[in-house]
C-alpha cells in the first residue's frame, strides 16, 4: 500500500492552517483559549462491513483542540484529527464477489460549537462534571488503497478524497484543576463520500460510509487568569477586587471575617466579637457609640466624655461621680462637678459667663465695659452713612462716620460691628435686595481696606426696601433711604 510522506505532510500543512484561537473544556470566561489533546476510537460502517460500537474491530488515532471560551453556554472548537481505518471482508457487489481489504490514512479540520451544561442554569460552570453536546462541520481527506479480486486479474484502488465532513455528538468534562479538565466524547461523522473503502454501488447516490470517534483526552488553558489584587481569586469571580495586599480572602476573594460583623479581620480591633463598622467592628450592648472594651458603664448609655457613663446635666462629669448632678447647663464645674466659682477681673459676673473676663464690667454688658457717654450718645442716634442712585457708591459725606466706626472699634475690642444695607423703593425688591448687601459690602471693605479693621470683627446684611427711614415719594426721602446703618455689639 503507497503511503507517501507528500500525502501526510500536504494534509498536515492544510488542517495548520486552519489554525484559529477556539475553546474547550478546561477553559473558562478567566482563562479563554485552551488547547486539547487527545486519543480516538474510529469504529467504521461501510459497503464492506459494518463496525460500529465493535471496539474490537475499531481503528486508532488521535486528535488536537484548539478552543476558545464565547459564553457560559457555548464555547467554540477547532478539531484536527488524524487516523488510520482498515477493513477487510468479502464483496458482492456489481456482479462481482470476492474477498478485499481497503486501509485508509484520514485527516479531519472541523469547527464546532458546544453547548455546555455547567453554564450556571443547570449546572455551576466550575462544577466537577461538566456534560455538553456539540456539532461540528469541516474537512475530511482520504488516501484511500483497497484490493478486491475480480476474476483472474486482482483491481485495487488508490486514490486521494477531499470532501466535507459534518459531525455531531454529546461528551462529559471532568474538571481537575482550574487549568487542566479531563474529557471523553463521542460523536457520529458523515463524510459526504461512499468511497472509505473504494467501493460504490452502481447508479446509486446513496452514501453509505461513516464512522464514530471516540475520544478521550485532556484539555490545557492558556494564560493566566487576572487578578489585580494578586489575592489568588480572578478578577472574574472576585466580589472585593481591591483587597489590600496580604490580606486573608475566602473563595470570593473577600477579607476574612471571622465573627461576621461585617468587618474584616484585618480591620477589625475586636475579631471574635461581633460589633459595627462605626465602632471597628467592637460591640457596644448600649449604642451610645463607646465601644464596650472602653465604656466604663457598659449597660447605660453615656458620651464619650463621660467614658460611656450618663451625665444628666452635662457638665462633663458623669452622674457616678457628680456631687451636684443639677448644675445649670453651661456652668464650669471642678472634678467633682461643683460649679467652680471663679471672677478675674472682680466684676461680679463669673468667668463662665463673663465675655471679657479679663476686663472688669457690668452683668447687664455681659461682663464687658460698656461706651463711655460721648460713643453711647452717638451710637444711639443710629449713625448712617449714604450712597449714590442705584450703585454701592459712598458719599463722600459718609467718610467721617465710617472714620468713627474704626475708631471706636479699635477703642473697644470686645465690641464686633453690624452693617445693615437699605435701598429706595425704585426698582425690583430683588434687584434692591441685592443692592443692599453690596451697599453693606462696600462699608465694610472701606473699613477693612482704608483702616485696617480685622474682617471677621464685622457682619452684614441687606434688607432691601422694606425699612425706610423717610417717604420714597420725594427725592429727597429716597436719598436717605440709600443708607447703611451700624451697630456696636457683644459676640
Amino acid at each position: 500500500m503507497k503511503k507517501t510522506l507528500l500525502k501526510a505532510s500536504v494534509l498536515g500543512g492544510l488542517l495548520l492552517t486552519m489554525v484559529a484561537p477556539m475553546d474547550s473544556m478546561g477553559q473558562s470566561a478567566d482563562r479563554r483559549t485552551s488547547i486539547s489533546i487527545y486519543g480516538s476510537n474510529i469504529q467504521a460502517r461501510t459497503n464492506l462491513r459494518n463496525d460500529m460500537w465493535d471496539m474490537s474491530n475499531g481503528s486508532w488515532g488521535g486528535g488536537l483542540g484548539i478552543n476558545r471560551y464565547l459564553s457560559p453556554s457555548f464555547d467554540l472548537s477547532l478539531q484536527l484529527n488524524y487516523f488510520n481505518l482498515e477493513q477487510d471482508g468479502s464483496y458482492n457487489i456489481n456482479g462481482g464477489n470476492g474477498a478485499m481489504r481497503f486501509e485508509d490514512e484520514v485527516g479531519t479540520a472541523n469547527l464546532g460549537l458546544k453547548l455546555k451544561l455547567n453554564n450556571g442554569k443547570i449546572l455551576k460552570e466550575d462544577a466537577f462534571v461538566q456534560p455538553y453536546l456539540m456539532g461540528s462541520v469541516g474537512a475530511q481527506y482520504a488516501s484511500v488503497e483497497a484490493y478486491y479480486p475480480t476474476g483472474a486479474t486482482p483491481a485495487t484502488y488508490d486514490e486521494g478524497i477531499f470532501r466535507m465532513n459534518f459531525a455531531g455528538g454529546a461528551g462529559l468534562g471532568f474538571r481537575i484543576s482550574d487549568g487542566i479538565g479531563l474529557f471523553v466524547q463521542s460523536t457520529l461523522n458523515y463524510p459526504t463520500t461512499d468511497l472509505l473503502d473504494g467501493i460504490k454501488y452502481r447508479d446509486s447516490d446513496e452514501l453509505n460510509d461513516r464512522y464514530l470517534q471516540h475520544s478521550a483526552g485532556l484539555t490545557f488553558s492558556l494564560g493566566k487568569a487576572k487578578d489585580t489584587d494578586g489575592d489568588g481569586v480572578s478578577d472574574r469571580r472576585d466580589k472585593c477586587p481591591d483587597t489590600p495586599a496580604g490580606v486573608q480572602v475566602d473563595k470570593d476573594g473577600c477579607p476574612l471575617d471571622g465573627d461576621k460583623d461585617g468587618v474584616p479581620d484585618y480591620q477589625d480591633k475586636c475579631p471574635t466579637e461581633a460589633g459595627s463598622a462605626a465602632l471597628e467592628g467592637c460591640p457596644d450592648r448600649d449604642n451610645d457609640g463607646v465601644r464596650d472594651s472602653e465604656d466604663e458603664c457598659p449597660d447605660q448609655a453615656g458620651p464619650a466624655a463621660t467614658r460611656g457613663c450618663p451625665d444628666a446635666d452635662g457638665d462633663g462629669v458623669a452622674d457616678k461621680n457628680d456631687k451636684c448632678p443639677d448644675t445649670p447647663a453651661g456652668t464650669r464645674v471642678d472634678a467633682s462637678g461643683c460649679p467652680l466659682v471663679v471672677d478675674r477681673d472682680g466684676d461680679g459676673v463669673n468667668d463662665d459667663v463673663d465675655r471679657c473676663p479679663d476686663v472688669a464690667g457690668s452683668a447687664a454688658n455681659m461682663g464687658c465695659p460698656g461706651l463711655d457717654a460721648a460713643d453711647s450718645t452717638y451710637m444711639a442716634r443710629v449713625p448712617k452713612i449714604e450712597f449714590e442712585f442705584n450703585r454701592a457708591v459712598l458719599k463722600k459725606t459718609s467718610y467721617p462716620t465710617l472714620d468713627r466706626m474704626s475708631t471706636m472699634l479699635a477703642k473697644y475690642p470686645h465690641y464686633n460691628l453690624r452693617i445693615s444695607g437699605h435701598a429706595d423703593h425704585i426698582g425690583s425688591n430683588e434687584y434692591n435686595q441685592e443692592l443692599s448687601v453690596r451697599r453693606a459690602d462696600a462699608a465694610k471693605s472701606y473699613l477693612t481696606n482704608q483702616k485696617g479693621v480685622a474682617s471677621d470683627r464685622i457682619i452684614t446684611e441687606g434688607f432691601g426696601e422694606e425699612r425706610p427711614v423717610a417717604p420714597n415719594t420725594t427725592s429727597a426721602g429716597r436719598a436717605k433711604n440709600r443708607r447703611a446703618e451700624f451697630r456696636l455689639f457683644i459676640q
